[in-house]
């Protein structure tokens, strides 16, 4: 039996090379009923089920382009500490990052403004092929801004802290 979902992937069938293309799987959105300004991590072309009016790739750098309005952010988790530093600057979003034993992680566990759902640890990501897969650290969905967080708190998947 295969976990691939029936999507569109035909044009993000992109191997980077990397271990960081694994995203989100659509359950997060449909159950944070939020739509977004900005998928600032994006697979070029996007995504087809992250609800985004624009999608930054590798080749636009969402790390130098300006974000505006509400974010989506799921970082390299190879790297993703200047990610986590301007999205906790930017403080208008929802994000999906490792939770481990790190200075990134501290610094978002120690922000005042937020907030955090520890997800089950039999999440499974998407990969470019469209397989789902899991991956080997816990992972937690993390909002800033007070719609962001209300919307966690609506959606059914988790304890919001």
């Amino acid at each position: 039996m295969s976990n691939r979902l029936d999507l569109d992937f035909g044009h993000n069938e992109i191997d980077h090379g990397t271990s960081d293309d694994y995203y989100t799987p659509p359950f997060i959105f449909e159950a944070l009923e939020l739509r977004y300004d900005i998928d600032v991590c994006s697979p070029p072309n996007g995504s087809p089920w992250i609800p985004a009016d624009r999608f930054l790739s590798i080749i636009e750098d969402g790390l130098e382009t300006a974000w505006e309005g509400r974010v989506w952010m799921n970082p390299p988790y190879s790297k993703p500490t200047p990610w986590i530093d301007k999205w906790i600057n930017h403080g208008n979003g929802m994000g999906l990052v490792a939770s481990s034993r790190s200075a990134p992680f501290n610094r978002l566990w120690e922000h005042a403004d937020v907030a955090f759902i520890l997800l089950p640890s039999t999440l499974k990501f998407m990969t470019p092929s469209g397989e789902s897969k899991g991956i080997f650290m816990p992972t937690v969905l993390i909002g800033i801004g007070a719609e962001n967080i209300e919307a966690m708190r609506l959606s059914g998947l988790g304890r919001v802290r």
